[in-house]
């Protein structure tokens, strides 16, 4: 169901400046430091596009990024090497480089540090790879939902694994009571009143790859279809692409799952809500009932719209990029990762969101498969093939 936007006031100009340039520039210092960073792939369908009648549709694929398979390695794992250089340079007394996370003296620093946060299972496992890369220790929290697979991931980090009785914000609460009592660095993806500069710096990551698309494309997007929990990679992608393409900006729309489409509630009240927590859905790294005061403060100004998607949306998308139109690549997409692509088809099958959109012939839709196959027993029983079959 699509959602037409209510226009909020204009973020403010700190905000936006950490998501701009300058800050992916910032971010992507930190980034070629550790291993295994190179642009992910972006993928063009243009037999899928000819289908649905547009110019040109392109997949950022970040199930590609580093090893954890989701573009929540931007974020986390940045944030947390990030607050180990800067704990390391006022206790070594000096500036210390991102190429210095190995030497004794840094890791020293590090073994002293202990972060935490809540997961759905991507952010986790971006903080304990952080955490682990540079010798600190590491406490995550995830709620009662989350697989054994991907609880399995995260501890293979290192990470000590704390499960939570109810939902992701319960998991939220808990892992701030636990910091605050133990002395642990929350590095959290979502922001609250007084905690707002690591949500700040995890989001700055994101522009990486945003960043990396409208390097490698001739032409800007026309639409952006951007998945969202708390809001935000929504917000640091719509940011980045407000201030890098101007007058050219594309239209922005956000995607959520119908069982928790915390942000698409916020747009049609007006101001940040929280709903009630309902019945699990598929698409459980969106599963959120609060959205981040930082991102919103983003999405209310920059959104054009919201599309909520049933469960069924979720597996057709992930079915069309893993089996795709002849010709088109086939991708590794998880249960989260293709409801950027699912929001998109459901717009253009909507007379209303389609012309509230613009979409037509000359549309370039861009979206991204924000994670691959993350856990890959539920993949292979949703897709019917492994990851391994489809990549090949």
């Amino acid at each position: 169901m699509f959602i037409p936007a209510r226009k909020g006031p204009a973020p403010d100009t700190k905000l936006m400046a950490a998501l701009s340039e300058t800050g992916r520039a910032k971010a992507e210092r930190v980034l070629l430091a550790l291993p295994g960073h190179a642009p992910t792939p972006l993928h063009a369908l243009p037999r899928l596009a000819a289908e649905c009648g547009v110019a040109a549709i392109r997949v950022k694929d970040e199930g590609r990024r580093f090893s954890l398979k989701s573009f929540k390695a931007l974020g986390g794992a940045y944030a947390v090497v990030s607050l180990v250089l800067e704990e390391a340079s006022r206790r070594l007394g000096r500036a210390v480089e991102p190429t210095e996370l190995g030497k004794p003296d840094v890791r020293a620093v590090a073994a002293t540090m202990t972060f935490a946060c809540a997961t759905d299972g991507n952010h986790g496992r971006s903080v304990a790879w952080g955490a682990g890369l540079a010798g600190a220790r590491c406490e995550i929290f995830i709620h009662a939902g989350v697989s054994g697979g991907r609880a399995a991931a995260i501890a293979s980090y290192g990470a000590h694994i704390n499960r939570v009785d109810g939902s992701y914000d319960d998991s939220i609460v808990r892992s701030a009571e636990m910091s605050a009592k133990h002395g642990w660095t929350v590095v959290s993806d979502t922001a609250w009143d007084g905690y707002e500069d690591i949500p700040l710096t995890v989001m700055q990551g994101y522009t990486v790859m945003i960043g990396e698309a409208l390097d490698a494309i001739a032409e800007p997007p026309t639409h952006l279809f951007l998945q969202a929990g708390v809001g935000g990679m929504a917000a640091a992608v719509a940011a980045y692409a407000a201030q890098r393409l101007g007058a050219a900006a594309p239209k922005i729309v956000v995607v959520e799952p119908a069982r928790a489409a915390c942000v698409a509630a916020s747009m049609e009240a007006g101001r940040l809500v929280t709903i009630p927590h309902g019945e699990p859905t598929i698409m459980a790294m969106l599963e959120c009932a609060t959205p981040s005061p930082l991102g919103w403060q983003i999405l209310h100004n920059l959104a054009d719209g919201c599309v909520t998607l049933e469960e069924d949306e979720a597996v057709a998308a992930m079915l069309r990029l893993a089996f795709p139109v002849a010709g088109d690549p086939a991708i590794v997409a998880g249960e989260s990762g293709s409801t950027g692509l699912a929001g998109f088809l459901s717009c253009l099958h909507d007379p209303a969101a389609k012309e509230a959109l613009g979409l037509g012939a000359g549309s370039r839709i861009l979206v991204f498969n924000s994670e691959g196959a993350t856990d890959p027993v539920i993949y292979a029983g949703i897709v019917g093939k492994t990851p391994e079959e489809i990549a090949r």
